[in-house]
């Protein structure tokens, strides 16, 4: 017996997930957004500004990737109700079975649009940069570095997330000491930029021939890429800018010319630096996109301090000064009862939803 009453039931809550989610994304206001961007875009002299008609390209395929998606899930719904349609006429297992993934899939689809609805600061939909740079810990920190390097280009592969290393430190016996990389995509620093923290490791070290428990520290640092529409101003009198030579491979014209760029903004300490680039004004304009990425997430930084001050001291949820723990050894299997994710023992689970990100390393080993 077909139960299309359950079926019908889902299927009427997911519209109302969809339909919410939609409301929170404002489409009414994309669309007109939309529709300005593209008269931009007919203007004869449009394709004379690089800069600004690649971000208008990329905010326009942005919006109507979005419009497309909300009326995708929509359309899906349609053809589950036509299913259940026909399964109130005249019951199939096979239709049955095929409403049932169905309704799966647009579960799944409609979790990840409200989540994506949630995202609405003021620069949760750029690209970002991050930087992880081994901590305390020698060898065994670089080698925990280079494994949270590796889980968050496959998380960003999964997510359909185009990466670029910038820049890379590799390790004196193995791993990598530190490293800088581009995320493009969309909302890319939205759904990033709460890794940003200390990551702890505990578990057996591979270095250590009498097999000890070691603990590993590496920091995460996320911040945007502005928009080149973004007025946001660096006084280049503060900034000093060096030149060397790139390390690893390269070819002769990069590795035998000073092409790697570091600016450091002299009042801040904040220091930026690109060596991928083929030459060194292409890496100075990378250089220069960091730098103003690392500085806008200071400002937001300092108001929110300036914010917590005024409403009073609030306690941050972790142990010592990182975000989360990887405990690796000794090993338990414990569930999140926020997530329902089953992962290893960890001492901090911030967010609810990154214990997913231990068993995504375990299963990659």
């Amino acid at each position: 017996m077909v139960d299309t009453e359950r079926y019908q039931q889902e299927l009427g809550t997911l519209r109302d997930t969809i339909i919410k989610a939609a409301e929170a994304l404002h489409l009414p206001r994309l669309q007109e957004e939309l529709v300005e961007l593209k008269e931009e875009m007919n203007a004869p002299d449009f394709w004379n500004h690089l800069e600004r008609s690649t971000e208008v390209s990329r905010r326009v395929s942005h919006i109507e990737n979005r419009l497309k998606h909300v009326q995708n899930l929509h359309d899906r719904c349609d053809d589950v109700e036509a299913m259940l349609s026909l399964l109130k006429e005249e019951p199939d297992d096979e239709i049955s079975r095929e409403c049932d993934s169905e309704l799966t899939a647009l579960r799944a689809d409609a979790d990840a649009l409200e989540l994506e609805s949630l995202m609405r600061g003021e620069y949760d939909d750029c690209n970002c940069i991050l930087s992880l740079h081994a901590g305390a810990g020698g060898t065994e920190a670089q080698d925990w570095t280079q494994m949270l390097y590796r889980m968050y280009t496959r998380y960003c592969e999964r997510m359909g997330f185009k990466v670029t290393v910038n820049d890379m430190l590799d390790g004196d016996e193995a791993g990598i000491k530190s490293v800088t990389f581009q995320v493009e995509g969309d909302n890319a620093y939205g759904y990033l930029r709460s890794e940003r923290g200390v990551h702890r490791l505990v578990r057996i070290s591979p270095f250590d021939a009498n097999a000890r428990r070691h603990t590993s520290f590496s920091s995460l640092d996320v911040a945007p890429i502005l928009p080149e529409t973004d007025l946001f101003a660096i006084d280049m009198e503060e900034v000093r800018i060096d030149t060397y030579r790139s390390g690893g491979a390269g070819g002769q014209h990069v590795n035998r010319t000073d092409s790697a760029v570091r600016m450091t903004h002299i009042p801040t300490g904040i220091v930026a630096q690109c060596q991928n680039e083929r030459s060194q004004i292409q890496n100075r304009e990378v250089c220069l996109r960091i730098l103003k990425g690392r500085l806008m997430e200071q400002r937001m930084r300092e108001k929110e301090d300036q914010m917590s001050d005024i409403k009073g001291e609030m306690k941050k949820i972790e142990w010592g000064s990182q975000i989360r723990s990887y405990v690796f050894q000794p090993y338990t299997m414990v569930k999140d009862h926020r997530t329902g994710f089953e992962s290893g023992n960890v001492d901090d689970v911030m967010g609810g939803n990154l214990s997913g990100f231990i068993t995504a390393y375990l299963k990659m080993q």
